[in-house]
């Protein structure tokens, strides 16, 4: 095995966030459940209708390319792609083949190939039992309702070499079109899908090597790449699924040449449940599609549409979570794991960001902040019943605050906290009601260091005898003597006068 370089090319698909389909004015709605409700006669492919592009999915295709640093070419245009299969209803895919939107680009290390647009394909049904939305006992039937959608493709490189970079590569892309509010990409709903174009090959240890790199120590005399022979693996709704299909395919091509066998190029499928690929059909190539020119639809021209222009599209992106990623650790100093959670869980980055804006900026607040909500708010969301909507910025801020200035304690911070998260009222009214505010009175607490000194001899004797710990262990005992309402600084500078 050790002497088997992988290599893998992606190809993903993603429904876009259009509220009409490609083609036409019917409504794309990913959660509509009722069969062919979402249909017209474009998307069924009736005789005589003619397809209009829809701009917004082209807008935002474009915007996927601007934020990779890919190349937007000022020519593109729409090609038929001609298969027939019975989801299919024209017997040809409107897609994008020798002139798609966007080329190039870069995204999490990995070199892109090309992003184009095309059509999605309806949704076959088929029925193992009979049953009254499905029909008869191993019929298929076929929900138009997904049929048009606008769906982005994106193909990268073969410059993956393993099955986790692969999986991270796609999570970042998820993520990225979320960022865009390009598309949901929610797996489960088959908004996004990944196939693993996977091949094995003898050769030079290329790992650690940057991509430009790799290509280069993986090229032949004559410059061509050298590869093994391409397998493709489909139905992957996963990141997880892909990275344990790419696993077993590497060991199962490994596992044929050590035979002295061949391995066939062919398009399997991924079987979840046992955990295995298995063989769906050869593997077909671009001749295969006899693509050609669309002839119902324009030819497209950015320079002709100032609303495409580099510059309009470079202003219509947010914050990018690589370029979030590096503000989050260079102005707040936060720790990996928090940024990387502020990052990919949109709900809680927002969150953080309204906060840190209510705290005016301050880099060291923000950092309080990020704790608290990494640790404690986070901890609190994972109860299906409690929703951040239940917690403003401004309370959170003022909580925040409430910490830093010693006005309540770390411990009772978290109480307060818990008690925002249901509902039970501002910081400061529900410190003042749980009695939560912190004492820093000295005249109050020594009272209480008194008498944690006179019960505490031999703690006392240890830390008089330089040993720091036991000091620590007397402030302890003095909150729990104060019923944690005690300032642990106060407490702490109150015993070192008095034993020294």
């Amino acid at each position: 095995m050790s002497d088997y370089i992988t290599t893998i090319g992606i190809e993903v698909h993603a429904e876009l966030n259009t509220k009409t389909k490609m083609f036409c004015d019917s409504a794309n709605d990913p959660d509509e459940t009722r069969p062919n409700w979402n249909i017209c006669p474009i998307c069924t492919a009736q005789p005589g209708t003619l397809p209009t592009i829809n701009k917004e999915a082209v807008r935002q295709v474009l915007r996927v390319g601007t934020a990779i640093g890919a190349t937007l070419p000022d020519f593109s245009e729409f090609d038929r792609k001609n298969y027939f299969y019975p989801d299919l209803p024209k017997g040809y895919q409107i897609s994008q083949y020798k002139h798609p939107l966007v080329l190039g680009g870069n995204l999490n290390g990995v070199a892109i190939t090309r992003i184009h647009l095309e059509e999605d394909t309806a949704r076959s049904q088929h029925s193992s039992t009979g049953s009254e939305q499905v029909g008869g006992k191993g019929e298929t039937w076929i929900d138009f309702n997904r049929c048009g959608v606008a769906l982005m493709e994106l193909v990268t490189e073969p410059v993956v070499h393993s099955a986790k970079e692969a999986g991270d590569f796609g999570r970042e892309l998820q993520l990225l079109l979320r960022t865009l509010g390009a598309s949901d990409a929610d797996m489960e709903k088959g908004q996004m899908r990944v196939e693993a174009n996977i091949s094995i090959s003898k050769g030079p240890n290329i790992f650690g090597l940057n991509q430009s790199e790799r290509l280069i120590g993986r090229t032949s005399a004559d410059g061509a790449l050298v590869l093994g022979t391409k397998v493709e693996v489909k139905n992957i709704n996963s990141f997880r699924a892909m990275e344990r299909a790419i696993e077993y395919e590497v060991a199962r091509h490994a596992q044929v040449l050590e035979r002295g066998e061949k391995v066939a190029q062919e398009t399997r499928g991924w079987d979840e449940d046992r955990g295995v690929t298995f063989s769906q059909r050869s593997k077909e190539n671009a001749h295969d599609y006899r693509y050609f020119p669309e002839p119902d639809l324009p030819k497209l021209y950015r320079s002709q549409m100032p609303e495409f222009s580099d510059e309009a599209l470079k202003a219509s992106l947010p914050e990018l979570p690589w370029e979030r990623r590096k503000r989050y650790k260079e102005t707040f100093g936060l720790k990996a794991d928090d940024v990387e959670m502020f990052v990919r869980n949109l709900a809680l980055g927002n969150f953080f960001e309204a906060v840190c804006k209510e705290l005016g900026g301050d880099p060291t607040l923000g950092k309080s902040a990020a704790n608290y909500i990494a640790s404690d708010l986070a901890s609190h969301l994972k109860d299906e019943a409690k929703k951040l909507e239940a917690l403003s910025p401004q309370d959170f801020a003022e909580l925040v605050r409430m910490a830093a200035n010693d006005e309540v304690s770390s411990r009772g911070a978290k109480d307060i906290l818990a008690a925002m998260i249901v509902a039970e009222g501002a910081p400061r009214a529900i410190a003042k009601k749980k009695a939560l505010f912190q004492k820093s009175d000295e005249g109050e607490l020594k009272e209480i260091v008194i008498a944690v000194i006179a019960q505490n001899e031999k703690a006392v004797a240890e830390y008089k005898a330089g040993k720091e710990a036991s000091l620590q262990y007397l402030v302890g005992h003095c909150m729990q003597a104060s019923k944690g309402s005690g300032n642990p600084q106060v407490f702490q500078k109150l015993l070192k006068e008095m034993l020294y």
